[in-house]
This record gives structure tokens, sequence and C-alpha cells, in this order.
């Protein structure tokens, strides 16, 4: 047949469909053979997995056993011997700072408690098998017994109440029940209180670890009811060595300052400090060593050198080296904020250094600290270094409401330069003689013996310094009568609008007992009298006579205070000792003169004189008792 009439080519009749094999007899009577075997279906093509999703560090050695927690070594031995000792308490208190293994603790302890070991027959231990369901079902986070809980988010008293409920059934398959409440200070204060009854007699299969980074949040009710563990943040010796292996398993490599860096950045806590690192392999690509230019910038800091080099030219005075490193370590990207808490930082390396020698030989300190610092230590004393202290926290704390960062750093520099340049106040004092005139350097501080001026006292403090100066004052005491500011204190705290008026707007022209002689001030009420009366008899119980007059009178007495302070003030600034400070500070300022023999109201107290009562019965006087007793008959 022509190949146009089935088709174009042999594929399509390749293509039909075979016939159906007859069933029965064939057409001859013969039986029906059987049909050919099917070929075997091809096996089925297995695709390759997708790739595992990527886990970050902190969660890919997250510690399975106490044996892997670092830096909590008392709290792993005491949690050893309770497991030994089957002492394991019902409720455990958690605190530390972040990703120092707050909740990796909790999850090892709910293992401990519930395996059963490898062959299913174990008991609670403090080296749990990992290889039992128990294990792998709390590793996995699907154990049905062991509930993980943030209270952040389930903070309110129906939460707790839903525990509540649950703790009454026993647990479904493992040993305990156990209930981990992560950042449990963010309970409510119903919620806590809905938990301290279940807390303090929990059933027996039922145990409570708590996970808070703010310990003093949590009530002392509750606390009282725990078992309570500080974890500590971790060295940065122990962390150096910890990130060390973890690359090395990693297959990274880092250079021993990138390391240091990163250690230094964590802060104590584990858990930030495998995030920088994770961070630092990725910066590195794959197959490099993770430098310490990588490392600086990340983490936006200025680099050792520039911070030596900036706190050399602090220390010598030297503003515009200062400046320039400062610029440097903005162009290379490091926060204002930053280098000033890194200058923090070599300021107290310094002063302790400065404080105890024997740890310029420190081995543990990087080689910078161990040279250039301890060159740095030789040069400072501890109260400049002190100064410089206070200088930066304040310095720092004005970032918060700063606009441009690099122009508060530049500020703060320049402040700390400035202050480098002055002498302390201490040395001040060794500069002045008794008599007030500057000396040598190393002059004895007046000793205030003798006739000569007293000494006076330095405190340094906040951003400078504050000089108080003893000062004896030679003012007039203008003193008003004793007795009617006996009259102006009845008046505080019963009736502050009279007081104040008393003291502020009446000028005194007499005063007798029961009987009180005023000049109101115009802007004193029309009624001024009458409330003062009234106050008179309330107080003391018996009627006074108020008149007011017109004659001039004494001054008020905040008139005569102001003049008396007036007077003290200048009285200090002639004194011999402030002038030479003045001298010395030409900027300074004389702040308030504070006088002992001062009031409540700024004037000088009067002595109340003793009185002078007569003897009753004198020893020459006739019928003075002698001792005896007189015969009765």
């Amino acid at each position: 047949m022509p190949s146009d009439f089935f088709g174009s080519d042999e594929a399509a009749v390749e293509s039909l469909p075979e016939p159906p094999a007859p069933e029965g007899m064939g057409l001859f009577g013969e039986p029906t053979p059987p049909p050919p075997a099917a070929a075997p279906p091809p096996a089925p093509v297995i695709a390759a997995p997708a790739n595992t999703p990527y886990r970050v560090l902190a969660r890919k050695y997250r510690p399975q056993t106490f044996a892997d927690l670092i830096g909590q070594e008392a709290m792993v031995r005491t949690l050893r011997n309770a497991f030994a000792q089957d002492r394991v308490a019902h409720a455990f208190m958690l605190t530390g700072v972040r990703g120092v293994g707050k909740t990796t603790t909790a999850r090892i302890v709910a293992r401990a408690l519930n395996c059963i070991g490898a062959d299913g027959t174990g008991g609670p231990t403090v080296e749990p098998c990992g290889v039992c369901a128990e294990c792998r079902d709390i590793l996995a986070d699907r154990h049905p017994d062991v509930i993980e809980l943030d209270a952040a988010s389930n903070n309110g008293v129906e939460n707790v109440r839903e525990i509540r409920e649950q703790v009454r059934f026993r647990p479904s398959r493992a040993r305990f029940k156990i209930y981990i409440l992560d950042e449990v200070h963010m309970l409510s204060g119903p919620a806590f209180n809905a938990l301290l009854k279940t807390l303090e007699e929990p059933p027996p299969a039922v145990k409570f670890l708590f996970a808070t980074t703010e310990l003093r949040k949590v009530p002392a009710t509750i606390l009282s009811r725990c078992q309570t563990f500080h974890l500590k943040r971790v060295p940065q010796t122990s962390l150096a060595t910890h990130f060390t292996r973890i690359a090395g398993l990693e297959g990274a490599s880092l250079e021993p300052e990138a390391l240091a860096m990163i250690a230094r950045a964590a802060d104590g806590s584990v858990r930030d400090g495998l995030s920088l690192l994770d961070q630092a392999i990725a910066l590195a690509g794959p197959g490099q060593a993770v430098a310490t230019e990588t490392v600086r910038d990340m983490l936006g800091l200025a680099g050792r050198d520039l911070v030596f080099d900036l706190m050399e030219a602090l220390v010598a005075g030297d503003v515009a080296t200062a400046l320039t490193v400062l610029g440097a370590a903005h162009e290379r990207g490091a926060d204002p904020a930053v280098v000033l808490a890194d200058l923090a930082d070599l300021t107290h390396t310094l002063t302790r250094m400065v404080a105890v020698p024997a740890l310029r030989d420190d081995a543990s300190l990087p080689e910078a600290e161990r040279t250039r610092g301890a060159a740095l230590a030789a040069q400072l004393d501890i109260p400049s270094l002190t100064r410089l202290w206070q200088m930066l926290l304040k310095g720092l704390g004005e970032f918060a409401d700063a606009v441009d960062r690099r122009a508060t750093a530049e500020m703060v520099v320049i402040r700390l330069a400035y202050a480098a340049a002055l002498p302390p106040p201490g040395e001040v004092l060794r500069r002045l003689d008794p008599n007030g005139a500057a000396s040598g350097r190393g002059a004895p501080a007046p000793s205030g013996g003798g006739g000569g001026p007293p000494p006076l006292r330095a405190m340094q403090g906040g951003g400078g310094a504050a000089l108080a100066v003893a000062v004896p004052l030679d003012v007039p005491a203008m003193a008003a009568p004793r007795a009617f500011r006996d009259v102006v204190a009845l008046a505080s705290g019963r009736a502050p609008l009279l007081h104040a008026m008393l003291v502020q707007s009446v000028h005194l022209v007499g005063f007798a007992e029961g009987r009180i002689e005023l000049r109101p001030r115009p802007e004193a009420p029309r009624d001024f009298a009458s409330q003062l009366a009234a106050m008179l008899l309330e107080t003391t119980g018996r009627r006074w006579t108020i008149t007011l007059s017109n004659d001039a009178g004494e001054a008020t007495l905040a008139e005569q205070s102001a003049a008396l302070a007036s007077d003290r003030h200048e009285a200090a600034r002639a004194h011999p000792l402030v002038q030479a400070i003045l001298a010395v500070f030409p900027t300074a300022t004389i702040g308030p003169v504070r006088d002992e023999r001062l009031d409540a109201y700024g004037l000088i107290a009067e002595e109340t004189p003793e009185p002078d009562f007569p003897d009753f019965a004198p020893p020459d006087a006739s019928g003075a008792w002698d001792g005896e007793f007189p015969d009765e008959d």
C-alpha cells in the first residue's frame, strides 16, 4: 500500500495501538497462548534531595551536653552533684546576659531528666545518651511533654491558668513534664500571682525551668521558690579558644587579631560571638583567611593603632593631631561613638596598669597594650586617668541627642586635649604656698595651721574639677530679731503662701510678745494681717495683735539673705588662695559660698541663751538639807 495511505512514515504505524489479546480458545480450537510478559517498568529515577538549608553557627554548634557548656563551670558542677544525689529541684531560675546558654541549659536539663538510655532502661542522668526516643524528640523540639514558651508573648494570666490546668495531668510518655519559660520577667503581675501556688507545690512529675535576663524584675516570691543559677559572661580567652575550634571545623582560618576583635565584641556572649564569626567567614569568601581589616571594617572599629595614636595625642594635649587621627578613623568607616568607646576601654586598661603595675607584663593582653600601653601608663597617674574616664563617659552620653555624630566626637576630643594641657587641681594646690603665692612644682600643700589661710579641698567629678575653699568670712551679722524668724518658721509648711509673703514682702518694724508691727509691700494682699493673726492663734493658742505701719522698718528676710550672700562671695574672692587659683584658671568661677552658721533663711543663726534659773536651795542657805534625816521623836 502506498505509504501516504497509512501515514507519512513508519513512526506513525508503530504508534498505532496493538489489538487486544483474544480471550478463550483460538480460531482452530487451540488454547490462546499467554500474552508475552510485559517488560518490567524502568527503575524510578530518585531526584537528588534539595540542599539542606544553611544553619547558622550559633544553632549548628549549640551545646548538647553539660560538657559542651563553656564558662559555666560552677553551675555545671552543682547540677552534676544534684543529679548524682537525686536532689534535682522542681524549679530552676537561670539568669544572665544574652547568649550565655540559659535556654540551652534548660533543654539539656530536660533531656537529662527524661533520658531512658540507649537500651530504654536508664533513669535520670547527667549525661543524656542522645539516641533514645526521648532525647531525639527533645532535640528536635517535638516532645509532647517538654513545653517551651516565650513569656514575652504568653505573659497573661490566662496563659498561666492554662499551665495550671495542664500540670494536673501526668506526662503522656516521658518521666517528667517540663515547662521552659524564656524571658520569664515579662510575665504580668497577675500572671506571677497565678503561678505562685503551682510553683510552690507542683505535682511530683512536673519541673519548671525559667530563663531571664532581668532577674531584678522577677518578684521575690517567685525567686524564693526556685533555685537560682547565675550564668556568667564567658571570658574572652575562653571565647577565643571556642571560636578557633569552630572555625577549624568549618574549614576557615582567622588572623589572631581578628579573632581577638570578635571575642571582645562578643562581650561575654557566645551566641553574639558566633554570629559575628559567621558574618566574618562569609565576608572573607570561600577558602580565604579572615583578615583583621575585614573584621575591623565589619565591626566599624577604628583599629587599635589609631586608638593608641589618638590617646597619645590627647595625653600630649595636641589638638591638631587628635583631630587628624579622628578624621582618619572616620574615613575608614569607624563610628565616632565607637571610637570614644574604644578610648574609654583603653583608659580602663591604662588605669588598671597604673593601679597594678604587674599587669603590664600580663601575657593575656594584646601586644599593643603590653608595649604602647605600658609606655602610656608610665606617663599617667590615677587622677588624670579618672578625669579622662569621666569626661569620656559624659561625652558618650551626648551622642543620644547629637545631630552630627562626627562633630560631637570632635568636640569631646577637643575638650579632652584641652583638659590634658591643664594641671589637675591637686597639682595647683601643691604649687601654692601657705601665703597663697605660686611656688615651684612639688611644693608642699598648705597645712592650714598657724596664722596662714586654711587649706583648699579639691574635688573632681563630672567633666571638670570643682574647688571647695574653706574661707573664714568676716561679714557683719545683719540678723533680724530671733523671735520674728520663729514666727516666720511657724508658717512654713502650714501656710506656704503666707510664709512666702513673710520672707519676701514684709518689713519688720517692731516685735514684742503678742504684738507685731509690720510694713507690707504693695504686692501683699489686703487680708495679710488677718491671715497672720489667724495662723498665730491656731499655732500658739493665743491672740496676737498685728499692726500695719508706714515706717520703713528692716529689710525683708530675702533682702537680708541676698546681702549676706553677696558679702560672703566678695570675701571669698578676696581670699589669697582663691586669688592664686583664679590666676592659674582665669575662666574659673566662684560658686555659692557655704557658711555653716546660716539658718534656713540664709541669715546668721542666733544662739539661744541658756536660761539663768536661780538655785532653789544654795548650799549656804538656811535650812538646806545636810544629807541626814531628823529624828522622828
